[in-house]
Formats: structure tokens, sequence, C-alpha cells
């Protein structure tokens, strides 16, 4: 927060908060005549949605974000995420319950961060491979401060991100591409279906590689390598 003078901000870690925070951090650190790519992922593409909105004067050449759950709008969670299936299940929880899961993170933040390390190796054992990165920072998850800004800004996430902003779509839509994910239960594939009948001539793609929404965890160099490829022609022009 310190790094752009926003501390006056008295939201920051809301959504709202968020959004300025991006820009605040670009305004103060990125010339107005560099040309950017942005990359999103999940909630953050509706963020980048939300910058180019509040920020024409912006030089955004290429922004993604992810419908994956996936990349350069990856995994787009920018519509309806109360009514998607992981989100009717976990919209009780984060805007009525989310308090009563402060005590068992206060107690377990009290560990050592060897046992914490693998409470998360056994919580990921599933994966068929997972990035060490992850382990390291899930260890994060063990404070109750950063459960509890995880927490609160995902229920305004469910409370505020309703309405798809087709207006700001249709502005950019040249400059975008959408990745959806065709098993993501935070942004099923019939929001894929209506946004390319919406905008039939834009950049949306569906994956076919069964990538998760959270593919940070097990698949962040394949999506890197992906988004790579698509961005290379554009990123030459520059």
């Amino acid at each position: 927060v310190s790094d752009t003078d926003i501390k006056e901000l008295e939201d920051v870690f809301g959504l709202n908060g968020q959004v300025e925070h991006k820009l605040s951090f670009l305004k103060k650190n990125v010339s107005k005549d560099i040309k950017l790519v942005l990359i999103a992922h999940s909630i953050g593409c509706y963020i980048t949605l939300e910058m180019m909105k509040r920020a024409s004067e912006l030089q955004v050449h290429s922004p993604c974000g992810a419908g994956l759950g996936r990349a350069s709008t990856l995994v787009p969670t920018i519509e309806r995420m109360a009514q998607s299936p992981q989100g009717k299940l976990m919209t009780p929880l984060l805007c009525k319950l989310r308090y009563i899961l402060y005590m068992p993170v206060y107690l377990l933040s009290f560990l050592p961060e060897g046992v914490k390390a693998s409470l998360v190796r056994f919580a990921l054992r599933g994966m068929k491979t997972c990035d060490e990165s992850s382990i390291t920072t899930s260890i994060n998850l063990f404070s109750v401060d950063c459960i509890a800004n995880i927490l609160y800004m995902a229920s305004q996430e469910m409370m505020k991100v309703v309405e798809r902003d087709s207006t700001t779509i249709k502005q950019n839509l040249k400059k975008l591409i959408f990745y959806y994910g065709t098993g993501d239960s935070w942004c099923p594939q019939n929001y894929y279906d209506d946004i390319k009948m919406d905008f039939p001539d834009g950049d949306i793609r569906l994956c076919e590689k069964g990538l998760r929404h959270a593919f940070v965890l097990d698949a962040s160099k394949e999506m890197a390598a992906m988004i790579t490829d698509w961005l290379q022609d554009d990123l030459t022009k520059l």
C-alpha cells in the first residue's frame, strides 16, 4: 500500500480498493507512453476490465485474463459469480459465516513452519505435480490477517460481480483474449457460450487441455507458454 500512495483509500482490501491500488501503481511507476500487456486470472480479469474502464488513457495493447480456470483473461470471473456452481456453495460461507474460520486459523498459526508445509502438501496430495512455490505461498493462509482479507474481498466479489460489463468489453474487444475452462465451477461453460454468442468476433477460447481454475498450482509453466505463443506476434510489434 505504501508504494502506491493510497493509504487514505478506506477500503484498500475490498474489490474497488484493489482496482484503485493497481491503477495507482501504474500511474506512479509506469510512464504514460509505455504500451502495456495485462495478464489476469480469475477475479483479476474483472479488475483488468475495471482498469480499462476507469483509465482509458492507459495504452493497453492486449490484456489477458483467464476463464479457466484458464488464461489471458484466464478463467475470467467477470459475471454472475454467486450464481456459479461454486458461488452457490461458497456465498453463504463468505458473506455470513466467514468469521467462524478465524479461530481455527488463529490456532493453526502457532504451528511450526514445517508442520504447516506438511499440512499444505497433504491438502494438495491429489495433484500429479505441484509447484513448490505453491507450498511456500500457501503457508500464508495460516495467517488470520491474510485469511480475513481474502474472505472479505471474496464476499464482495459474490455481491458485486453480477452483470458482465459488456460495454467495456465491446469498446476493447480487439485487445482482449478470453480463455474459459470446460469444467470450471467458478466460470461454467455456459458463461463461455453466452459471451461467445454476444461477441462472435471476439478472441474467446475454450480450453481443450483440461486445466483447472487454479492452474497456478500445477500448470503454471504450461499456461505461461500458451500465453507467450498467443502474444508473440503482438509483442514483436510493440
